[in-house]
């Protein structure tokens, strides 16, 4: 259950939180976000259930990723041993993920780089942010449509969607749904913290919709000043 300062996410408020680092110096608000999932989640799973305690977990991990600035200050984890694996590449450990960013850790590819149209290598962590903030003003929600197994080893069906309400790298807003569908496992210890996420999914899904719209005249697609068109909202985004 989460705690006071968000309806589905753990860890943000509380005497536990005293000494935590935020990257921008307070705990965020999901209040856009939030509303954007309860507008489009496709099931509201019971409170307590094994699909609304994950579909929880994930989203309060993601929030420790994006906002705390130390491995020692998150508690959805076990820092120790956690590793994050994604479309079956090395896995990356806790102070790999936390330095890369969620955006780039989940976007790495091995593709020609002509063929890739997000350069995770190009992009720092600050700058990844900016550009999906930029994209999805009103955040990138992310629900459990089915859990597969209970723990340790938690497999699950996730979704992850928002609208195309401002830019991607000179491709103009097109306002429309941008969702994709991934399925992932959660190996967690005795107290429920993660060891290993292992996640698959398509990357075109996404592209797809953000490259749909028109070419902005005078910016290069490819380029990261694309996401400086105009000012970005404050992190309100899913993983």
């Amino acid at each position: 259950m989460a705690v006071e300062g968000d309806k589905y996410r753990s860890y943000l408020v509380g005497e536990g939180e005293k000494d935590t680092q935020w990257r921008h110096g307070a705990p965020p608000t999901y209040d856009l976000v939030n509303k954007l999932f309860e507008e489009g989640r496709t099931t509201e799973w019971p409170i307590g259930s094994l699909e609304e305690t994950v579909q929880n977990a994930i989203k309060t991990w993601e929030m420790e990723l994006s906002h705390k600035t130390r491995l020692g200050d998150f508690k959805s984890i076990n820092p120790a041993k956690f590793k994050f694996f994604v479309n079956g590449r090395k896995g990356l450990t806790g102070e790999e993920t936390l330095a890369l960013g969620s955006y780039n850790a989940l976007l790495q590819t091995s593709l020609p780089p002509e063929f890739q149209y997000y350069k995770a290598d190009a992009e720092t962590f600050e700058s990844s942010h900016d550009v999906f903030r930029m994209a999805f003003p009103r955040g990138f929600a992310w629900e459990v449509l089915r859990v597969y197994s209970g723990p340790p080893a938690i497999a699950f069906k996730y979704r992850h969607w928002g609208y195309m309400e401002g830019p991607y790298k000179g491709h103009a807003p097109t306002g429309e749904l941008v969702e994709f569908t991934g399925v992932a496992v959660l190996k967690v210890d005795e107290q429920l913290r993660a060891e290993e996420v292992e996640i698959y999914y398509d990357p075109g899904e996404l592209f797809a919709g953000l490259l749909k719209g028109e070419v902005i005249s005078g910016v290069d697609s490819v380029d990261t000043t694309a996401s400086k068109l105009q000012p970005c909202p404050f992190l309100k985004a899913d993983p």
